[in-house]
């Protein structure tokens, strides 16, 4: 990265719209109820302009079901949380299994945003397809690692691709954040085999991706968000977790939401090849 001048005065006062005039493209965003979409949200009100990537058979397939009133709902909520009028919000689909999909769909991203793409969150995940040790097979360890991981790295392989090949000069500003579980906390996730094995290689991958970005001006971070209220779980069940947090609640996706909002802008420029928890002092 280029060498930065100390902070001035106006570095210290605080832009309420830092990511004005920067593009993102934010994967896993067709619910409105989900971490994509509160991220997404805090983007925009950021000033950037964004890319909805959503999969809506996947979440049409799980217990909770895809948002009721699609991905356009989905578009215009974050269109609402806009604190520049001139950003764009743009959505799109993609199967990120499809082992080609990664690619074209940073390709569409940068194109639709103006032909270039400065934030990548890759929050996207495959849900269910698992089990314990003995339940697992080739099967779902595949279908998790295609999902989970080699997209993942395919999307940071063709965003630094695209990044490259911006006209000569300091770049800056870009940034790259990947979603882990926290696996490698407490007892681990023993029920859930094939995905936290695949989350796990994100987090592993987090500082060797950050060293080979550094050069394009990017930073690589993972984020952890903990237990989130995304609506999957209820009941007995649901409050057992929420007495582990010490305010007495789950998180929220607007919770973790704030870190990567923030670890996109200016002000954690610094910050790269970590793996963050966000977790709210979660009891394990």
């Amino acid at each position: 990265m280029t060498a930065l001048p100390p902070p001035t005065l106006d570095d210290l006062r605080r832009d309420p719209l830092p990511l004005r005039g920067r593009t993102a493209l934010v994967t896993g965003a067709s619910r409105r109820g989900g971490i994509g979409h509160a991220v997404a949200r805090r983007l925009a009100a950021y000033g950037a302009g964004v890319y909805l990537h959503h999969h809506v058979p996947h979440d049409a397939a799980q217990p909770w079901g895809a948002d009721p009133d699609g991905p356009a709902a989905v578009a215009d909520s974050v269109r609402e949380a806009c604190g520049d009028p001139a950003a764009r919000v743009v959505h799109g689909p993609g199967d990120l299994a499809e082992p080609d999909a990664p690619a074209a769909l940073v390709a569409e991203a940068a194109e639709a945003l103006g032909g270039r793409l400065d934030i990548l969150v890759a929050n996207h995940a495959l849900s269910g397809a698992d089990g314990p040790l003995d339940a697992i097979d080739a099967a779902m360890l595949d279908a998790h690692w295609a999902v989970d991981t080699r997209s993942v790295v395919l999307l940071v392989q063709a965003y630094a691709r695209q990044r490259a090949a911006l006209p000569a000069g300091p770049q800056g500003g870009g940034r790259i954040v990947m979603m882990t579980s926290g696996q490698d906390i407490g007892g681990g996730m023993p029920e859930e085999i094939a995905y936290s094995l695949a989350k796990g290689a994100l987090a592993s991958a987090t500082r060797t991706l950050a060293t080979s970005l550094a050069d394009l001006g990017v930073t690589v971070n993972t984020v952890n968000p903990g237990p989130v209220d995304t609506g999957y779980l209820t009941g007995e069940a649901y409050d057992e977790i929420a007495a582990l947090f010490p305010a007495g609640r789950w998180g929220m996706p607007d919770d973790p939401a704030r870190l990567i909002a923030w670890l996109a802008t200016d002000e954690a420029r610094w910050i790269t090849g970590q793996v963050i928890d966000s977790e709210g002092g979660i009891r394990r």
